[in-house]
């Protein structure tokens, strides 16, 4: 289950250190853009509002304006057009260092001469904080010399009890040369923990690890998220782990959102075609097809096979009747179990070109007419390479789309 979805979290929410009030948090990007030298726009009028706590990943190809976007509610790339506000405060103009944000990065950035406590309470040792004791000067404002640097001892608090959530206690005086890239990581994660942020911000942060140890660290920050309920907002390539860790994810292509949505409704119902084949593994598969009207019923007709459609769905494509559409559906509703339990399901007949064992499953990959597709289906179903073998198609779950406009149409 996505992180912060409706489950019981492991812990209720709280401050991440007991006396130390938790300040709501939701950021709000209102037609945000980022033009480069030349007009190069790397983001086009982004709009989002992320709420108070929730977990947002943004997924998308490489080059894609994720990471721009993320760096500009970080401040570390200047906004071009529109607003950003973090709490109820516009921050277009506010240096990263006064917008209480922390944020992790890719290659971790490490101080390699320092321990990992050196490391997580240097942050601290550097802020200045105001004085509550302190009085305001003859203009009201507090003046620099009225600002405190954090107690020695309240560092120490802060940082042993990063440490004990994120369970690298036995690491405060290594270095981090000694250090796995996933404990690296974990002492990236308790830099951020100890400054109490509003708002944490994950650039690729497990990209340089190992797929299991990948694995792990996503449950890790899953698990972080349910116990502080702070808002995070993550920036990923990977779909998978956007679909396992956001409470909403945001899609983008060439600087564009595409779709924000749930895991499971991004999944269930994309809203075009790039969305359909960027979220799922294996892809969804796509055939170039003609809405058809036989006897009364509508068919999804292309050149190696003609389907007939559920009939909910005739008052949505009656007017595509005789166009091209782009018929789309994922490999699990193809000759899956569930679909042949169907009555009278209508079948693919195909060639099977390549057998995938999986363990709880098999992918096939056929081949229909001039169409390749990938099949997923019951692992003990017996079939080898070159058999033609007919398949069945559950159409409740597949999609039709706009040839034009790419969006989807049922």
């Amino acid at each position: 289950m996505p992180a912060g979805a409706q489950c019981p979290a492991e812990h209720p929410p709280q401050a991440v250190f007991p006396g130390v009030t938790r300040i709501m948090a939701q950021v709000k990007l209102e037609h945000v853009g980022k033009i480069y030298p030349g007009n190069v726009r790397a983001v086009k009028d982004f709009n989002l509002t992320i709420e108070d706590g929730e977990f947002m990943v943004m997924v998308g190809p490489s080059g894609c304006g994720k990471s721009t976007t993320l760096r500009m509610v970080a401040g570390l790339e200047e906004i071009s057009e529109g607003t950003i506000t973090i709490g109820d405060r516009v921050v277009n103009n506010v240096l990263p260092k006064d917008r209480d944000i922390a944020m992790v990065f890719q290659n971790y950035a490490l101080y390699p001469d320092k321990t990992v406590y050196e490391n997580m309470a240097f942050c601290l040792k550097m802020r200045k904080f105001q004085d509550p004791n302190a009085a305001p000067g003859s203009n009201g404002l507090f003046s620099w010399w009225k600002l405190r640097k954090m107690k020695k001892a309240e560092i120490n608090r802060r940082v042993m009890e990063a440490a004990e959530i994120l369970g690298i206690e036995e690491l405060l005086e290594r270095r981090p040369k000694a250090l796995s890239g996933g404990q690296r990581q974990r002492v990236a994660v308790g830099r951020c923990i100890v400054r109490n942020p509003k708002v944490f911000l994950f650039d690729e942060p497990l990209s340089n690890l190992d797929a299991k140890m990948r694995v792990q660290m996503r449950t890790e920050i899953s698990r972080l998220h349910n116990r502080l309920q702070t808002t995070m907002i993550y920036v990923t390539h990977d779909q998978t782990e956007a679909m396992t860790m956001g409470d909403r994810i945001v899609v983008m292509k060439d600087g564009l959102i595409q779709q924000v949505a749930t895991p499971a409704n991004l999944y269930d119902y994309p809203d075009n075609i790039f969305v359909a084949g960027f979220i799922g593994t294996p892809p969804m598969n796509f055939f170039d097809a003609i809405v058809e009207s036989k006897d009364g019923q509508l068919f999804i007709t292309e050149d190696s096979f003609s389907l007939v459609t559920p009939p909910e769905w005739k008052p949505k494509i009656e007017r595509y009747i005789g166009k091209k559409v782009v018929f789309g559906v994922r490999p699990e509703h193809i000759g899956s179990p569930t679909a042949e339990a169907v009555d009278n399901a209508p079948k693919i007949t195909a060639t099977v070109e390549v057998i995938e064992p999986m363990g709880s499953e098999t992918y096939l990959y056929m081949k229909a007419g001039a169409n390749g597709f990938i099949a997923r289906v019951d692992p003990h179903r017996t079939c080898n390479v070159g058999d033609s073998i007919d398949l069945a198609v559950m159409m409740r779950g597949a999609h039709l789309f706009d040839v034009d406009t790419t969006e989807r149409i049922t």
